[in-house]
């Protein structure tokens, strides 16, 4: 996830960058020894690159990683007529120093003491708050029904989906649904369409479980698509927490 940031109390502090990971042509995971403190799945911390001249340029990333991971990972996805993304994919490296602040969010977190079942809808790079909170539930070995809902253009595309095939192949309460909008579905069960209400009534439908959480995050019009869905196929509009970013970074 990346958006103008909201204003926030915590100070800037340095961080190092420990691991450029990229995941294809569009996307990388950035490792970074993190001196803030914890934070809580679906949180997000803030970026500040300074140039030179003293301009600055703020954005803020979704943190991918569990709460109390030994590193903070954060996925940037690059948007080509991006003004901070491209530095990431084209300048950033190992053993580089970048100032962040945070952990930021209230609304959007996912904690293990919520009984479910948890429906969770990515958009592209939406995914990194919910890989967070799959993480954790995964790591505290939470008793939770939960689906993933998970689109991108194609299967290339869709980050983590190893690490989410591995999850769903070792835990009989998850279930991972891809969804791919320009090649053909490669697995039983997921879908080659944009993700409407038919769809999602399907997906559903094939989980068998009425969700009582449920998380989106992605691109404004998807979340905003797909909230819609929800809400029209009976899931109240309360129990729907949506995280959704424009085209800045």
């Amino acid at each position: 996830m990346s958006a103008v940031p909201t204003p926030a109390a915590s100070p800037w502090r340095e961080a190092t960058v420990d691991e450029v990971l990229r995941h294809g042509p569009r996307a990388l995971s950035l490792f970074l020894n993190s001196p803030l403190p914890p934070h809580q799945a679906g949180q997000h911390v803030d970026l500040r690159l300074v140039a030179e001249d003293g301009y600055e340029a703020r954005r803020s990333y979704s943190i991918a990683s569990a709460p109390g991971a030994p590193r903070m990972e954060l996925l940037i996805e690059r948007l080509d007529n991006g003004e901070v993304s491209p530095y990431f994919h084209e300048v950033t490296v190992a053993g580089d120093v970048l100032e962040l602040r945070g952990p930021i969010g209230g609304h959007f977190v996912w904690r293990v003491t919520q009984p479910g079942p948890l429906l969770l809808v990515a958009g592209g790079s939406g995914i990194a708050p919910l890989m967070a909170m799959l993480r954790h539930r995964a790591a505290t070995q939470a008793p939770v029904d939960t689906l993933l809902i998970y689109s991108a253009r194609t299967w290339d595309e869709l980050v983590y989906r190893d690490e989410l095939a591995a999850m769903a192949a070792q835990d009989a309460r998850f279930h991972f649904t891809a969804v791919t909008t320009r090649e053909p579905a490669r697995r039983a069960g997921d879908f080659s369409q944009r993700l409407d209400r038919a769809a999602l009534a399907t997906a559903l439908q094939q989980w068998g479980q009425q969700p009582q959480d449920g998380y989106l995050c992605g691109a404004t019009g998807f979340v905003e698509t797909v909230a819609a869905a929800l809400v029209d196929l009976g899931m109240p509009a309360a129990s729907i927490r949506t995280e959704r970013y424009g085209g800045l970074s």
